[in-house]
């Protein structure tokens, strides 16, 4: 028995001794981690139950901030903005990336150039592709943007875009977007890879044609990937405030038509300084996609798993 132990003890300073090398390196990261994620996600939980202003006031008001969140009159706006995004923008942005990746996927000459221009723009930071496109969809009299340019030398009026003061303005933010669909047709190409081509090489046989195979095999085995962008690109959707970087007004845009959830909160935190009133606007909405996301999960029998 005493040998017993003594050999378990031995083997278990050898493990130890043989993970130390591991520990060391994730040091960094799990400090990191810890420092910069963990930490300010606590801080902001805390702070959510305080009239924080960042300066002095510090004053603990239980639930009057969520409160808040229900009866502030920009709210309605915000929501209401907020939710006709989604519903256009993730339709859109995934059904877009997902063809644009099927045409990739072809096998012509010269494809692989094609992938690496359709994914450069994602390689461009958010506020230089946010002034590149303030100047094409610049709607002024003196100094219209080259779309409203080129409208003009066709004969037609100039658009606002999201100069707008009306759901235009977030249509033109959809339009946008399709500029980065090249980080999503990534992972489709990933997904189309992973489909065997015996079930390619079986349809073929059995006299099946390019539609047939694509609503047979290759959309129903895509659909485990179809699901995980849906729930990330709603995540993503929902705290959007890209429009900082290129709609007027400071991103709320003419008569708060680009205004939504996340620039709320960025608004809140950064710019008016309830610092507090911001915190729970987070948890919030972090709470709502949680719950969206559960309903997702609880709704998933039409995923195609390969087994």
């Amino acid at each position: 028995m005493i040998a017993l132990n003594k050999s378990k003890g031995a083997l278990i300073k050898k493990r130890i001794k043989g993970s130390v090398t591991g520990w060391v390196f994730i040091i960094p990261m799990v400090f990191g981690i810890s420092m910069f994620t963990v930490l300010p996600i606590v801080q902001s939980f805390y702070y959510s139950f305080y009239d924080y202003d960042v300066i002095s006031k510090f004053d603990f008001v239980a639930l009057g901030n969520y409160a808040k969140v229900f009866t502030d009159k920009q709210m309605a706006k915000v929501v209401t903005n907020t939710l006709f995004f989604a519903a256009v923008n993730i339709p859109v942005v995934i059904a877009g990336s997902y063809m644009l990746a099927l045409l990739l996927n072809s096998k012509l000459a010269g494809i692989k150039a094609f992938r690496v221009i359709y994914y450069l723009p994602c390689v461009m930071p958010a506020i230089v592709g946010g002034t590149v496109w303030s100047y094409l969809m610049r709607y002024n009299a003196d100094a219209q943007g080259l779309f409203n340019r080129m409208l003009e030398s066709m004969g037609l009026p100039a658009r606002e875009f999201f100069y707008a003061e009306n759901l235009t303005a977030i249509l033109s933010i959809v339009f946008m977007n399709l500029w980065s669909l090249g980080g999503g047709t990534i992972i489709w190409l990933a997904q189309f890879k992973n489909i065997p081509k015996e079930l390619y090489e079986a349809a073929e046989i059995d006299g099946a044609k390019k539609f047939r195979k694509f609503f047979s095999i290759t959309l129903p085995m895509s659909t485990p990937m179809i699901f995980y962008n849906v729930i990330t690109t709603f995540i993503v959707t929902l705290q959007f405030n890209g429009t900082l970087t290129f709609a007027p007004n400071g991103g709320l845009g003419n008569e708060n038509a680009t205004y939504m959830y996340g620039l709320k909160i960025y608004q809140e935190a950064f710019r008016r300084y309830n610092m507090g009133y911001a915190c729970a606007l987070a948890w919030v909405l972090v709470l709502v996609m949680g719950l969206c996301t559960a309903v997702l999960f609880k709704t998933n029998k039409w995923v195609q798993y390969d087994d």
